[in-house]
């Protein structure tokens, strides 16, 4: 066991390394070998001061995120294990100094600040990241962050869950020296330092100048309390995390830990915490292809082209540069090339005018970008990216032109969000080059990619475009080549309910404004209005023919198209905007929608939030469940990961397939099939869903047989 935490002399100098990699969580064994070594340490009168360090590329980066995800799953949830150590390190009689590199969250800063002092280089980062996960600090960090920081700077540390740099935790006093240079050899010399002033050495759990009182920080918890609400909003944690910092102004200290401990019990043991925690783990699993082995050679990607300079093109070339690729961007059309390269400089001065840019950086990364009308140059890149809109027989005129130009082993990828890519493919001579990159807008923002593989997409230019999208600081998910892919499959229904249900009696704020308070980050209208209404009729009218006849379509869209009530971009569309491009209702459309249901005949009545919720969201579950069965996601969670991080779907709610799990499965299916018969075949049940409720299983526990499949069959 004290392998995991190594001791060495250091001239009178303990030092404990943590050696647990890659980040030195505090997974079981670890506190206790670190206690171990501090007893070692403390009995050996060699020794006058311990110096705590990280070994490799980090301190300590948190708790064991599986051993919470047990404590979470567990009948009787339990908080981490970590008091008795903290206690020790704290009662210590020699000087424990804690020396950050790299990161100290969650946990990792809860044991640095049990320490006397806390050294830190100075691109280390601290901070209490447990909202993240529906939960909060377990580990007696609610109790000592205020009395280091005091109660303001906890306040927003804990809810807000971002971590700071060594400057600014030395400002809050956090940390007591920023170490330039070597940082073990300036930690042992601060410790020598810290022996020679003599003891006793502060503790922190004792140190209770900067708490106040309840009444003078009443302000700040109700401050921050209004921050919870607004940031994170429906959570629980970020609430409960200012009620467990209250108690460490109101209670002596332990006193307060205990609250602590009662606080996170109950957060563990609620389904936001577990949601959370799923959402964490499937973020990393989708890149994991059983089919792909990691050591597939990828292809290197040092230069890129994109093709169109609209919205998606810019966006995509921004991100491109951001990560240290520079660009060939083309378009057709030199006003639209100006325009393209107007709307990525407006972008660039409105991150600088926010500070989170220098206008250096933003010249630099303007230069990377090289406008032109032709295809000059591109027999230099390593990755082609078309990015015109949606219209296959356009992308069929240009994927030619690009097999011609590009060097053998360049990617071919096109940026589109429903098109068949094995049609564009076959345009070429090279279709194992050729593959999906589905960005989301605005691409230099947004995290989701989606990466369609064709029936021919080689194994290389999966590896390839996976890697890139971690190079770009993005997530992506490897999905099949079929309408829509995931994402929009799986939207259009949604969508198709929100507009059956106006046209039933709701109206379009009332839609929105359910799927808001429920969580999503956007009504489904105000989200149509903000992409351009006439986006999605064009990819309706792509795929008309695919439509039954006498199956029921949603009537007031093309009203809107033949009105030029495209949304935001015109002024009007669901809503009308203002010249702040704030939405508000408008009657003319309620007034439209009411005529178009009484032309089709369709009766209106009262419709309450609970059925606008079921079906959007259960349409949309249903929906999920066809993509699995037909291999076109590889995992719910991977469902689950398209949805949150480019849907705007709920994190706390842990994505679609996740939620259908907490409802119940059974309980969706049974409506889902008394929507079928209300409603007709469009609300049919899914196969796979039938099954599962069928048979009492989960979608978690499908991704569980897959998995253990899977490693069967790598053994």
């Amino acid at each position: 066991m004290t392998d995991l935490a190594l001791l060495s002399q250091h001239d009178g100098v303990a030092v404990i390394m943590v050696n647990n990699p890659p980040v030195n969580a505090l997974s079981p064994g670890v506190p206790e070998a670190i206690r171990a070594q501090l007893e070692a340490a403390e009995n050996d009168p060699a020794v006058s001061a311990v110096v705590v360090i990280g070994g490799g590329r980090t301190f300590i980066a948190g708790a064991d995120i599986k051993e919470l995800e047990e404590a979470a799953s567990g009948a009787t949830p339990r908080p981490p294990k970590l008091h008795a150590m903290l206690r020790a390190i704290e009662d210590s009689a020699k000087p424990v100094i804690m020396a950050i590199h790299g990161t100290a969250l969650g946990g990792g800063l809860e044991l640095a600040m049990a320490g006397h002092y806390r050294v830190a280089t100075p691109d280390a980062q601290m901070g209490q990241p447990e909202v993240n996960l529906g939960i909060i600090p377990g580990a007696e960090g609610t109790q000592r962050l205020p009395r280091l920081v005091g109660v303001p700077a906890a306040v927003d540390l804990c809810v807000s869950g971002r971590p700071i740099k060594a400057s600014e935790a030395l400002e809050l006093g956090l940390i007591d020296r920023v170490i330039e240079g070597e940082l073990l050899t300036g930690a042992v010399a601060f410790a020598r330092e810290a022996a020679a002033k003599g003891g006793p050495h502060p503790k922190t759990r004792e140190r209770n100048q900067k708490l106040g009182t309840l009444e003078s920080n009443a302000a700040v918890f109700a401050a921050g309390r209004e921050q919870a609400r607004k940031t994170r909003r429906n959570q629980n944690a970020p609430l409960a995390v200012i009620d467990a910092l209250e108690a460490a102004v109101a209670l002596p200290f332990e006193q307060g830990s205990q609250k602590e401990r009662d606080i996170i019990i109950e957060c563990l043991s609620r389904d936001q915490c577990r949601a959370l925690i799923h959402a964490f783990f499937a973020e990393r699993a989708v890149a994991k292809i059983p089919d792909i082995p990691k050591d597939t050679r990828t292809l290197p990607l040092r230069k890129a082209a994109v093709v169109g300079a609209g919205t998606m093109g810019g966006g995509i070339s921004m991100a491109l540069v951001n990560s240290g690729i520079p660009v060939l961007l083309k378009d057709a059309d030199q006003a639209a090339l100006d325009r393209g390269l107007a709307t990525v400089r407006k972008n660039y001065e409105n991150s600088v005018k926010r500070g989170r840019l220098s206008q250096e950086a933003a010249e630099q990364r303007m230069a990377m970008i090289h406008p032109q009308l032709g295809f000059d140059g591109f027999d230099t890149v390593d990755i082609i990216i078309e990015a015109v809109f949606e219209s296959m027989a356009l992308k069929k005129q240009i994927f030619p032109e690009l097999d011609r130009v590009a060097k053998p082993e360049c990617v071919l990828a096109s940026n589109t969000s429903t098109l068949d890519i094995d049609e564009i493919a076959a345009t070429t001579s090279r279709p194992q080059s050729v593959i999906g990159l589905h960005f989301f807008s605005p691409a230099n923002v947004m995290r989701l990619v989606e990466v369609v593989r064709g029936k021919a997409s080689s194994k290389e230019v999966i590896a390839t475009c996976m890697a890139l999208t971690k190079t770009l600081r993005k997530v992506g998910v490897l999905v099949g080549n079929a309408f829509g892919f995931v994402g929009n499959r799986m939207m259009f229904p949604y969508m198709r309910e929100a507009q059956f249900l106006v046209e039933e009696g709701a109206t379009p704020a009332q839609v929105d404004k359910a799927l808001y308070d429920w969580g999503m980050a956007m009504g489904i209208f105000a989200v149509d209005d903000m992409a351009g209404i006439d986006v999605g009729w064009r990819v309706r009218q792509e795929f008309k023919h695919l439509e039954k006849p006498g199956v029921r379509q949603p009537l007031v869209l093309e009203k809107l198209v033949a009105a030029n009530r495209l949304g935001q971009k015109t002024g009007a569309g669901w809503y009308r905007y203002d010249e702040n491009r704030k939405a508000v209702p408008d009657p003319e459309i309620e007034a439209l929608i009411e005529r178009t249901a009484r032309e089709a005949g369709i009766p209106r009545r009262q419709i309450d939030s609970g059925e606008i919720i079921e079906r959007c969201i259960y349409s949309m579950i249903n929906e999920g469940a066809r993509i699995l069965e037909e291999g076109l996601a590889m995992r719910a969670s991977d469902i689950d990961t398209v949805y949150l991080t480019g849907y705007g779907f709920p994190a706390y709610r842990g994505g679609p397939m996740w939620y259908a799990d907490t409802i119940g499965v059974k309980k969706v299916y049974d409506r889902v099939a008394e929507f079928h018969s209300r409603f007709g075949e469009l609300w049919e049940p899914a196969p796979l869903l039938a099954r599962l409720a069928a048979e009492g299983k989960t979608f978690a526990s499908l991704d569980a047989e897959k998995t253990r499949e899977e490693s069967a069959g790598a053994h």
